[in-house]
């Protein structure tokens, strides 16, 4: 049987990122905004943590713009790929063809 439910939630949109990541460095901790925020107090740690990356406050990970240009590398890589074994059975259906394999 297929379930319908999503296995990850939906990004929570930019503005209310903004707005609890502001909230935090104001120095409320992800314990007490989770609850009037309803979302996960890990959720919170995490936005953090990426919006001190972005900063340059810490650099034990990926920025947000390096994620996304590694993101479209990668799709960039896989398209590539997909090019190369498709014109690699395409030269052998031409040599088999042509008889000169």
């Amino acid at each position: 049987m297929v379930s319908d439910v999503p296995r990850t939630r939906p990004a929570y949109p930019a503005d209310f990122r903004r707005a609890a990541i502001e909230l935090l460095r104001q120095g409320r901790t992800p314990g007490e905004l989770s609850k009037g925020l309803g979302v996960a107090p890990q959720t919170l740690r995490n936005l953090r943590r990426q919006d001190q990356l972005d900063r340059h406050e810490r650099d034990d990970g990926g920025t947000t713009d390096e994620r996304a240009e590694l993101a479209r590398l990668r799709r960039e890589n896989q398209r590539l790929r997909q090019e190369r074994h498709l014109l690699k059975r395409a030269a052998a259906f031409f040599a088999t063809e042509n008889g000169t394999r």
